[in-house]
């Protein structure tokens, strides 16, 4: 039996043609399979790269509002208002005699026997300091005294001689003419007795002045007078300085504005430089000029006396100026420049404005000012000096008393 071995190769394409160009099946889910991965990535990096861009975007934000409220400083600020302050005016001075005595030799002078009073001493009105010496001056007294006695005698004689003449007249032997003439002689008699007297009284009254003596009652500041000096006369040296009452005064500089607050009768306390003591006393003068160099006058201070106060020494005073309404800021909220005093006051937009103000008088409070702010702005507490016109501020607003207590 023959069996054709030939395979009909046109029926088995015709029945295979539809695969036989096409590619195989395992290559096309792998393109399949190679695109799908690749759009994942593609879409994986567009979300991560969105990703990254947010947040770098967002970081960046953050670091910029963070940056910003780094930059924008934190301030203490306060609203000082208006207070009533007892004015003060703080001065300073020397002390001296309110109505200081130079004493001198008011005689002829001459060489001194005796001192009889220190400085520091008290005296009373009259009472002798030193004693000059007076030998001459006490033998022109006796000599004026004999004199005196010369025309007592000369006196009497003519007295004598004119009542003789007198009891004559009416028996005729002496004219009318001679008892004129003894008359006259007897009134000039009378005269030389009162001249001689009175140039006595003159010898001892030089004599007196020959002492040096205390006008009035008070302290002895100075002795300027040793034993066995020669002083002049006239006054030409001061031999004592004294102190009437020993009244003392304080002469305390001040300003213009301040002596214009001020008047006369005003308490002020006084403390000598060195001492913890105060003393109460009062302006009773103040100067009428003021001095063209430094424009400051004085404001004189009268003081009972006391040991602690030494004339020439230096002391402080504080003098009660009366009440003022005013706003009142710690020291630290004030700043100083070329320009004058300044205050730093933050606006509604907390914003920092340069205000210049006026000062005015020292409290245990602060420090009045006179112009330049009403009381109702916020003024910068500190660091003021780290501040410039226009910076932004994150302001903290304490109270008044607050800041005071912290100061």
């Amino acid at each position: 039996m023959n069996y054709d071995s030939k395979i009909d190769v046109t029926e088995n394409q015709g029945s295979g043609g539809d695969w036989a160009g096409a590619p195989p099946v395992g290559e096309t889910e792998q393109d399949r399979t190679s695109r799908r991965w690749w759009l994942i990535a593609i879409i994986a990096a567009i979300a991560l790269a969105t990703g990254i861009w947010f947040a770098v975007r967002g970081g960046e934000e953050t670091a910029a509002t963070g940056a910003s409220d780094i930059q924008t400083p934190a301030v203490t600020v306060i609203v000082p208002g208006r207070a009533s302050v007892e004015g003060e005016i703080t001065a300073t001075g020397s002390l001296a005699a309110r109505r200081p005595m130079p004493i001198g030799s008011v005689g002829e002078g001459g060489q001194v026997r005796g001192v009889l009073v220190e400085a520091g001493d008290w005296v009373s009105q009259g009472q002798v300091l030193a004693v000059i010496d007076r030998s001459v001056q006490s033998q022109q007294q006796a000599g004026q005294s004999a004199q005196i006695a010369v025309a007592q005698a000369d006196a009497r004689i003519a007295q004598a001689n004119l009542d003789r003449a007198l009891k004559l007249v009416e028996r005729g032997f002496i004219s009318a003419a001679d008892v004129d003439r003894l008359t006259a002689t007897r009134d000039a008699a009378n005269a030389q007795v009162k001249v001689a007297r009175a140039t006595l009284g003159q010898l001892q009254a030089q004599t007196a002045r020959l002492n040096i003596v205390a006008p009035a009652s008070g302290l002895v500041l100075e002795r300027s007078v040793e034993l066995g000096q020669v002083v002049g006369g006239g006054g030409s040296a001061v031999l004592f300085r004294l102190a009437k009452g020993g009244e003392m005064e304080l002469l305390a500089q001040l300003s213009e504005d301040d002596l214009a607050r001020i008047h006369v009768g005003v308490e002020a306390k006084v403390t000598p430089t060195g001492g913890n003591q105060s003393f109460t006393g009062q302006v009773w003068q103040i100067a009428p000029v003021i001095d063209a160099t430094n424009r400051q006058g004085v404001a004189r201070i009268a003081l009972p006396y006391n040991a602690a106060l030494r004339p020439g020494g230096f002391a402080s005073a504080v003098i009660n100026s009366g009440q003022t309404v005013a706003p009142v800021l710690p020291e630290s909220a004030i700043q100083n420049d070329d320009k004058g005093a300044f205050v730093y006051v933050v606006d509604g937009k907390d914003v920092v404005h340069r205000r210049a103000v006026r000062t005015g008088i020292v409290t245990a409070r602060g420090i009045t000012v006179k112009s330049g702010l009403d009381g109702s702005e916020k003024v910068v507490l500190r660091a003021g000096g780290f501040l410039n016109e226009g910076d932004k501020v994150k302001p903290r607003v304490v109270a008044a008393a607050k800041s005071n207590a912290a100061e």
